[in-house]
């Protein structure tokens, strides 16, 4: 798997934004808290994998992957009910001297 297609897209979010703006002095807690990013992956991908995907892409170092397989939801379509494709997402830490400016 190509690390371009391991990484599918940055999840820009109100939460997203404000854990990459933190970092682990002001948080005083453990080393995996504060600068932060949240990433849509390929569901088959390990951490190891979209570790080593971001930082090729990005040229940072990465602390830690935190992943998590997200559920579709079941949706309305005309008059049938369907759902929304199931996802993961990796929330990747940096270590402190490192950040992504993703806007």
């Amino acid at each position: 798997m190509d690390i371009y297609h391991i990484v599918k897209r940055p999840l820009v979010t109100e939460k997203g934004t404000h854990q990459a703006s933190q970092s682990y002095d002001a948080t005083n807690h453990s080393r995996a808290r504060g600068g932060s990013y949240a990433f849509e992956v390929h569901r088959q991908a390990s951490k190891p994998m979209i570790k080593q995907a971001i930082e090729k892409i990005y040229n940072v170092k990465v602390e830690s992957v935190r992943t998590s397989n997200r559920k579709g939801k079941r949706r309305r379509v005309k008059f049938k009910m369907g759902t929304t494709p199931a996802w993961k997402k990796a929330v990747v830490v940096l270590r402190a001297e490192h950040h992504i400016d993703l806007f």
